[in-house]
């Protein structure tokens, strides 16, 4: 980056955390009051990244495809901050599987409770999809649109890395249809670091997978899907993706 792209990137950055505290005061009394009071709050946030990623850093937003509206799964492709943003302000009722140590992130975590976000211990996934699944079937949980990252964890543009069978697991005992998401905005806002590149960042909701196919045949459709159409947003931002795996080596 440049100099100039450098100072702007921290501006942007600095503002963008900066900017949690306010907007959550605002939307405080409806959010307590109700859970599309904390949604209006963090889709409101959403909107004001998004509004100063463009003028700011240069990232303009673009959300592709048909966001759904009703009781599914939404399986998406994880590269930075960025996508999360963008997903969770498409749908009407969003709600993550989240890492539990967000719960203790101020502001955020509070947030992410009160919109229904569903925390999970690292190395406890197994257990923790078993109460959540328990929890929706009994109709303590509420109903929405429910994210998961099949990888685990951010994946860097051109990385290779694994989906893992939780993902499979939650669909098969759920019995909804998946939103599978694809995204190139790595590109642009990256898993880490303050590097800010100018250009278009986009999530694309893909045609939903149905419900009831075998663990195994959903997720080789699953990776089948997600992973060709982000490699072409990729490619349409001019990037050629590098064939490695999570550990780095190169093929």
């Amino acid at each position: 980056m440049t100099v100039v792209q450098t100072l702007r990137a921290l501006v942007f950055i600095g503002q963008m955390y900066l900017m949690m505290l306010p907007i959550a005061l605002i939307y405080l009394p409806w959010a307590v009051a109700s859970r599309r009071g904390a949604v209006a709050g963090a889709q409101a946030y959403c909107a004001w990244v998004r509004w100063t990623a463009a003028w700011m850093v240069g990232i303009r937003t673009e959300v592709r495809g048909q966001p759904p509206e009703g009781e599914v799964l939404v399986a998406a492709k994880h590269q930075s901050f960025l996508d999360i943003i963008l997903i969770f302000s498409a749908m009407p009722r969003p709600k993550f599987i989240m890492k539990r140590e967000l719960v203790w992130a101020p502001i955020l975590g509070q947030y992410a409770l009160r919109m229904g976000c569903i925390p999970v211990d690292r190395g406890k996934r197994g257990e923790a999809m078993r109460k959540m699944v328990a929890d929706v079937r009994a109709g303590r949980a509420d109903p929405g649109q429910l994210i998961i990252y099949p990888q685990g964890t951010r994946i860097a543009p051109g990385v290779r890395a694994p989906y893992k069978m939780g993902t499979a697991a939650l669909y098969e005992e759920l019995g909804q249809p998946c939103v599978p998401v694809a995204t190139n905005v790595g590109l642009f806002w990256p898993r880490r670091g303050i590097r800010r590149t100018p250009g278009l960042a986009v999530v694309e909701f893909l045609p939903p997978i149905p419900e009831g196919l075998p663990p195994r045949e959903f997720m080789a459709k699953l990776e089948a899907v997600i992973e060709p159409r982000s490699n072409m947003l990729m490619a349409e931002a001019g990037f050629a993706p590098i064939r490695e795996d999570e550990d780095g080596l190169d093929h």
